[in-house]
């Protein structure tokens, strides 16, 4: 597990999930508990779809966390105040920081060779949110003086975004946001300067704001109104240390420490072939010291290529911030 940013090959990748598995069994409580529940020994765990994956609900009621470490930093799922909101606790804030640059780097480049803008309005207003610290770090790394965030400031976002068209500029944006900003731009007849050093990341998020649209839709309206084919999708949640990133046709990949599995809706210790919808499992091994296993209540297909497809939200699950659109 010390060499997780080093995994190459799949037998790497199977080799420290299963030294995970262990200590995580061994060492954080809920999850061996949950383990126990099933009634799995352990040593008979010798592959990835045998390993248990804790189910999301889990992060609302319990703290999940090493034994052996402590935490002063946790990130918190975004929602009304009438939810249980998801807390995770990070006691290694290095890790998340590695995990950050080194995704980004993998799929998009040097976070250092960009200005970074960020339209994450529901983001911002509320605390303790693992999207906003992920680009506060990039920011950092880039230290670009241009770099900020809006809110509602619609107008200065749109003269700021033509002002730097001749730079490479990365947006992160909340769904419902791009839109509400293009609505702007639209309503005020005003026209984005098209650049191929633009790139917009949406990072899902619709939260019953906007009318329901496809993945496809949304990023076609993207592509078209800030004139730039560099649309990409990120892939997290509060409960994860990794992104997986998409860099187009809603088809993710993940880093070489994150991987995706789909299970059965319907019987969660079997698995769907490649092509076939199920609920999302993911593999995360950047959550060392909280659960590297997570059962999401995401639905989702695998792709070739080791690519997959998010598709929407299994019934009943609750709204959250980075659910993404049905498609």
């Amino acid at each position: 597990m010390e060499n997780i940013f080093s995994i190459q090959t799949e037998q790497d990748f199977l080799n420290a999930s299963l030294a995970a598995f262990h200590y995580q069994y061994e060492n954080i409580d809920i999850y061996r508990k949950f383990v126990d529940f099933l009634k799995i020994n352990p040593d008979e765990v010798r592959s990835l779809a045998k390993i248990p994956f804790l189910p999301i609900e889990m992060f609302k009621n319990h703290q999940i966390l090493d034994k052996n470490a402590s935490a002063d930093l946790f990130f918190q799922s975004s929602g009304t105040t009438q939810m249980n909101l998801s807390k995770h606790y990070i006691a290694d804030p290095d890790i998340y920081k590695e995990s950050i640059y080194r995704s980004f780097e993998q799929f998009i480049g040097k976070p250092e060779d960009f200005i970074f803008l960020g339209l994450l309005p529901s983001y911002l207003e509320k605390q303790n949110s693992s999207l906003i610290y992920m680009v506060d770090y990039l920011m950092k790394k880039s230290a670009k003086p241009e770099n900020g965030y809006f809110l509602y400031n619609h107008s200065e976002l749109f003269q700021l975004l033509n002002s730097l068209k001749d730079k490479k500029v990365i947006l992160f944006g909340v769904s419902f946001a791009l839109l509400d900003f293009l609505d702007f731009v639209e309503s005020q007849n005003l026209s984005v300067s098209g650049s191929q050093n633009l790139t917009v990341i949406e990072t899902g998020g619709m939260k019953g704001r906007k009318e329901e649209m496809t993945k496809d839709e949304l990023l076609k309206i993207l592509q078209d109104g800030f004139k730039t084919e560099k649309i990409y999708s990120e892939y997290s949640m509060t409960e994860l240390l990794s992104q997986a990133y998409s860099l187009g046709n809603n088809e993710y990949k993940c880093p070489n420490w994150m991987k995706v599995l789909i299970r059965n809706a319907e019987d969660p210790f079997s698995y769907e072939k490649e092509g076939r919808t199920g609920a999302v499992n993911i593999i995360d091994l950047a959550n060392i010291h909280s659960c590297c296993f997570i059962a999401t209540q995401d639905l989702g297909k695998t792709l070739p290529e080791d690519k997959f497809q998010v598709l929407g939200r299994i019934d009943h699950s609750d709204i959250r911030g980075c659910s993404l659109l049905v498609s």
